[in-house]
């Protein structure tokens, strides 16, 4: 009992609603209704052997085979010279990386809408997002598990994650509030069937308010199970930008490893004022209008860990268009930022990588981020 009484509360700001009058509103806002945690490590093909789902992929777990993922992680880590600890526990979820990208490494005022627990990993969410400047007066508080997700990475840098959110705090529709959306340029969505009614009512205030959505697509898995809800979302024309990588490309148009990936993009293009199919070491090919473009990637070479590469991506490209860039360099950006994030474990940019996506953008001749410190 005594220990309980002792259990770190998660220390937020006040909400958006009281902000001081002349503090202005993030421009982009990031929507991930659970908080999460990642606990990264390198583990060898015989775990990822016993791990159920396709390996690569992102599927949901309990959270007794979540405590057996991470027991048994110790026994099949792969240790690395040049790491600290060969596990990194951080906040995690693919919005909240694109986000503390965007105010970590690119200067652009960020927040995230959302809802964390009243346990010690809900404190490690808050820490680490206000740490990188992120605005956390839209998350709130609740009583409960803040989620949780194994993300094992073999030796080539290729990630499988397992997520645990079934008993995770979350927030819901009936709690968004217009104030939270209001003066902001872009709301950043990941796609996932199970929280629709909370994406729908988020998107419907967005546009309210003038912004333009982001979406990424989340996983293979989540394409191929919930495909024709999907296409829905995108036929409403609500979504100003769609990410998919490869794989969610394919699923997309209905089609397996032989699939048109100009045909997913053209598709994603019809829908989307922007459109981007990244392509992992051949870098990513983008849709605006009637241009389209190829861009290579950055630093793949250096690749340890491949976690969080597309949601930096996306931080480079949503820079590139909030600073007016054109379609080609707002690519050129996010090849640079996600080619830094694989440079070590986890989705979180180190300080040295962050320093070496600037010279690689000062090569290339692009816009380098106005930063305050």
């Amino acid at each position: 009992m005594g220990a309980e009484a002792e259990q770190p509360q998660p220390q937020l700001p006040p909400p958006s609603s009281l902000r001081a009058g002349g503090e202005a509103a993030p421009a982009v806002l990031g929507l991930q209704l659970s908080a999460l945690i990642d606990h990264v490590a390198r583990v060898d093909w015989s775990l990822l052997d016993r791990v159920p789902g396709d390996r690569g992929g992102s599927q949901q777990v309990s959270i007794e085979e979540l405590n057996l993922i991470l027991t048994e992680v110790n026994a099949h880590i792969l240790r690395s010279g040049d790491d600290l600890s060969p596990i990194t526990t951080i906040a995690g979820g693919s919005v909240a990386n694109t986000i503390r990208g965007l105010s970590a490494g690119f200067g652009i005022s960020t927040g995230i809408i959302g809802a964390c627990g009243d346990d010690k990993e809900g404190v490690l969410f808050v820490n680490n997002m206000s740490f990188s400047g992120v605005d956390l007066t839209r998350l709130r508080a609740k009583k409960g598990h803040t989620a949780q997700c194994a993300c094992l990475v073999d030796a080539s840098g290729n990630r499988t994650m397992r997520p645990c959110l079934s008993s995770a705090v979350k927030l819901q529709a009936n709690e968004f509030r217009e104030e939270d959306f209001k003066g902001s340029k872009w709301l950043v969505v990941r796609y996932a069937q199970q929280n629709m009614e909370q994406i729908l009512e988020a998107i419907r205030i967005a546009k309210q308010e003038g912004l333009s959505v982001s979406l990424d697509l989340a996983s293979f898995e989540m394409v191929r199970g919930y495909r024709s809800q999907l296409i829905d979302l995108l036929e409403s024309g609500n979504i100003d930008l769609c990410f998919a990588n490869e794989d969610e490309a394919r699923e997309l148009i209905g089609g397996g490893v032989a699939s048109d990936l100009e045909e997913a993009l053209a598709f994603l293009g019809k829908y989307c004022k922007w459109a981007v199919v990244t392509l992992a070491s051949k870098g990513c090919m983008a849709k605006h209008g009637k241009q389209v473009v190829h861009v290579p990637a950055t630093g793949e070479s250096n690749a340890v860990d491949a976690t969080g590469a597309g949601d930096l991506f996306a931080s480079g490209f949503l820079y590139g268009l909030v600073k007016g860039l054109p379609l080609e360099e707002c690519c050129k950006v996010g090849a640079c930022s996600g080619g830094s994030v694989v440079r070590a474990l986890g989705g979180e940019v180190r300080p040295e990588n962050w320093q070496w996506m600037y010279k690689q953008m000062n090569a290339r001749g692009l816009l380098l981020p106005d930063l305050k410190n």
